[in-house]
């Protein structure tokens, strides 16, 4: 079999899934859909024309999500989730080692992944111990490299802090090359990038629909930027790369992202309420968080994890991952669910 060159040692991202009691492993939304939405959305599903191509509901949800941010339809790009957004980028600002992409680590570990398979020389640029991005150094790193992509995800997953607008817009403004600011989580934080694109034409943002909507499992993410990037970017997509069902899903739930307000506003206090239980344990240590997650660190982290395991509650652990080691990550779920891990984890920590 004549495979594509280094494809063996290509790393590969483990999306294997136990259906744990409680899961709170993924940055999920651990609700589903508000009820009227889900009838709309039914609604909606019930008059699709699954003989046709996805035309309409393509340029309906990029000219739904135009208005809003008062860009141009032609500004908006379609993905399957902001993970293929990402993808798609790399590819098309990779294709050789001489084509370098800086990003930060820890971060979103799909990073290194795509820029190997996209023919491009991954450049990690360390965090500090408290995982914070040193701006000066970060710009440095991405000149001296001759990047041809930077890439910044804020708020940063899985350590959960971020950085400022002012912060991404010194990026911005002295790095050499196209700038992508990866916001999966920033409803969470609430504060965006995207008014900087009318700024610099090199920068670019992609958002999801997994994370604070709840629609992980639809996969529909858009990439905001100036139309001279989004139509090069477009090239690297198949032909009617998105499905009907996912696209019609999307644009209900981007005309009704208000009933997600309460929701959204319940996984921030919860995270904001469990971060502060975790800290007034002992020998625990919990990073600041601007998401849906906390980031915990504690010398027994693996042992703890085996424990929550055994009562099928799944939190991520990173295990002996570099500038990881010995770190969990736990998403909010419900209260009762939170109650029940934190206790678990009390329990453990304070016999």
């Amino acid at each position: 079999m004549k495979y594509r060159k280094d494809l063996k040692d290509m790393p590969s991202y483990d999306g294997v899934e136990r259906d744990y009691r409680i899961k709170v492993n993924a940055n999920e939304c651990n609700l589903n859909l508000p009820p009227l939405v889900e009838e709309r959305v039914l609604s909606r599903l019930s008059r699709i024309a699954f003989n046709r191509y996805p035309n309409y509901e393509y340029d309906a949800l990029r000219e739904q999500i135009a208005r809003n941010f008062s860009v141009d339809k032609e500004q908006i790009l379609i993905g399957g989730g902001s993970s293929e957004i990402i993808e798609k980028l790399f590819y098309a600002f990779g294709g050789s080692d001489s084509h370098k992409i800086v990003y930060p680590q820890p971060s979103f570990s799909m990073y290194k992944i795509y820029a190997k398979a996209a023919e491009a020389q991954p450049v990690p640029f360390d965090l500090d111990d408290k995982y914070d991005i040193d701006v000066d150094k970060f710009i440095a790193a991405v000149n001296d490299n001759e990047a041809a992509l930077a890439v910044v995800c804020n708020p940063n997953n899985p350590t959960g802090n971020v950085l400022s607008i002012d912060e991404i817009e010194e990026i911005a403004k002295n790095v050499k090359c196209a700038f992508l600011v990866d916001e999966a989580y920033v409803e969470f934080y609430g504060k965006s990038s995207v008014n900087l694109i009318k700024k610099y034409p090199n920068l670019i943002v992609a958002r999801t629909f997994s994370k604070a909507y709840g629609l992980a499992g639809a996969r529909v993410g858009y990439m905001i930027a100036r139309s001279e990037v989004t139509d090069m970017i477009a090239k690297t997509y198949m032909p009617y790369h998105m499905n009907t069902l996912s696209l019609a899903t999307a644009d209900i739930v981007y005309q009704m992202r208000d009933e997600f307000v309460p929701r959204i506003q319940m996984m921030i206090a919860e995270r904001k309420r469990i971060s502060e239980q975790l800290q007034k344990l002992n020998g625990v240590k919990v990073y600041p968080s601007s998401t849906n997650f906390v980031l915990m660190k504690y010398d027994k982290a693996v042992a703890l994890n085996e424990h929550l395991e055994s009562l099928n509650i799944g939190v991520r652990s990173f295990g002996a991952a570099p500038r990881l080691e010995n770190c969990l990550r736990i998403s909010m779920g419900t209260r009762a669910e939170n109650d029940e891990c934190f206790n678990v984890i009390k329990n453990f920590v304070q016999p």
